[in-house]
């Protein structure tokens, strides 16, 4: 597996939808340092951390946001 197809493969199974991504997008991604990769993942962690609260607050408020 190549530097890129790890790249891809460990934001894949962080939960990001890769082919949401144009293929131009999917090339940045490719991109990223190690560096850039770590703080991703760690962005995403952390929102998902807070996601099902937002998701349960709108679903409770009719899909309001407060």
């Amino acid at each position: 597996m190549t530097n890129r197809q790890h790249i891809l493969h460990r934001l894949q199974e962080a939960g990001f939808v890769l082919d949401a991504f144009t293929e131009e997008q999917q090339e940045v991604l490719e991109g990223l340092s190690p560096q850039e990769l770590s703080l991703l993942l760690d962005i995403k962690n952390r929102l998902d951390e807070v996601g099902p609260e937002v998701q349960a607050h709108a679903e409770i408020a009719g899909g309001a946001l407060f």
